[in-house]
């Protein structure tokens, strides 16, 4: 059994690894392996890789993400290797805390390694799009000049400094200004479409610019939430957030749209 970090030539060999259902894991590593904040690795047995994750470094903070261990090599301790290995690498970084969002299988796996349940996110699903947004003078196209107040939004919120993050997904980008300030934001090429707002006005607004069949918040956020099922949308899953070292304050409420399974 061999421990290694991913490169770009073991990119096309990850396709058999694909979980059914999730977002294509190809780009997202290919992503991973560019950014010098994050570190992919994978478990390889007789030439063939059985399992992959990713730790993602914010710094002091952090998050696991796509651990995937291939079905056939499943219950021979291959999960918590790679849970280890980034465990270790992120707290030699000099990270505090470590995130995740845990599927089914995961769960023990993170259970043992010492991570406890934070709270949830509340999957939707609507059988066709919705179309309810008109233009509101209050959003606006991101201009370099709303940099600063994004990032500012984004740790009082996420409690995280995801500035390397955010600064590659700003272009296309949506603020929500009032009197001049922002207090709210749509990043719809970060994950599944990041929605931050510091109102409930707001936040309810951007969704209705964002959301066509699908989405997920954290559980607190219940005007979200409401506003889901009165528009049509029906809960499907729930997930479960966890969280191994010091605890951050952060503001799930102000959630009206997470990024995914990798960030929260």
């Amino acid at each position: 059994m061999i421990l290694d970090t991913i490169i770009e030539s073991d990119l096309y060999n990850l396709r058999e690894l694909q979980p059914e259902g999730w977002t294509d894991i190809v780009p997202i590593f290919d992503y991973y392996a560019k950014m010098p904040f994050c570190k992919p690795v994978k478990v390889m047995i007789k030439g063939s890789i059985v399992g992959i994750g990713a730790g993602i470094s914010f710094g002091n903070t952090a998050w696991l993400a796509h651990i995937i261990v291939n079905p056939e090599f499943r219950k021979r301790g291959i999960g918590s290797l790679i849970v280890d290995l980034l465990l270790i690498f992120l707290k030699n970084s000099g990270c505090e805390t470590v995130s995740l969002i845990a599927t089914d299988l995961g769960y023990k796996i993170y259970e043992k390694a010492g991570f406890v349940e934070q709270t949830e996110y509340v999957f939707f699903e609507r059988t066709e799009a919705f179309k309810d947004y008109h233009h509101m003078e209050n959003i606006v196209r991101y201009s370099n000049t709303n940099t600063e107040d994004i990032f500012s939004l984004d740790k009082s919120v996420s409690g995280e400094d995801r500035r390397r993050l955010l600064i590659d997904k700003l272009e296309n980008s949506y603020v929500y200004k009032k009197n001049g300030k922002i207090i709210g934001y749509y990043l719809p090429e970060l994950g599944d479409g990041l929605i931050v707002a510091d109102t409930m006005e707001a936040g309810i607004e951007l969704m209705r610019l964002k959301f066509s069949t699908s989405g997920a918040l954290p559980v607190e956020n219940r005007e979200g939430i409401a506003f889901l099922k009165e528009n049509g949308f029906a809960e499907t899953k729930r997930a479960k957030r966890m969280i191994l070292g010091k605890a951050f304050p952060w503001q799930p409420d102000k959630i009206y749209n997470r990024i995914g399974g990798n960030l929260g």
